[in-house]
């Protein structure tokens, strides 16, 4: 897990720097911080892993490419889709797992210091990484 020191820009940062700067997918990166959450940018490709949030939603933008996100709700498993552009929250204590085909990238908020396999979670798989978010390297 990566420690947090607030980011605070005072230039504008291009996102597209920022993805162009690294090549892991499900590997978050912070490109800012507001109040106390963070503003990441993840490369996505293949499955991510089963997991809940259990105290905070969890924001999703596609800015490249469509990611899809299984949920598995009182009422049943279902599957959103998101194309480029879309936005989705996922409520607190859903258990879910996106997915998405390699050449997508997303912008998430989520609290400072949030696990990217959530407070629970199946067998983390190698392409996946558990981490509260790392700095970005540009």
């Amino acid at each position: 897990m990566t420690s947090h020191t607030p980011v605070h820009r005072l230039e504008p940062l291009s996102l597209s720097t920022a993805l162009a700067s690294f090549d892991a997918v499900w590997s978050p990166r912070i490109v800012a911080h507001v109040n106390d959450y963070d503003v990441r940018v993840a490369k996505a490709g293949g499955e991510h892993v089963w997991h809940v949030h259990d105290d905070t939603d969890e924001f999703f933008l596609v800015l490249e490419g469509e990611l899809e996100i299984a949920l598995r709700e009182p009422s049943g498993e279902r599957t959103v889709t998101l194309p480029k552009g879309s936005v989705f929250v996922v409520p607190r204590g859903t258990e879910h797992r996106p997915a998405a085909r390699e050449g997508t990238s997303l912008l998430l908020f989520e609290p400072t210091g949030t696990l990217s396999v959530g407070d629970r979670h199946d067998e983390v798989p190698d392409h996946v990484d558990a981490t509260t978010g790392h700095a970005l390297q540009t």
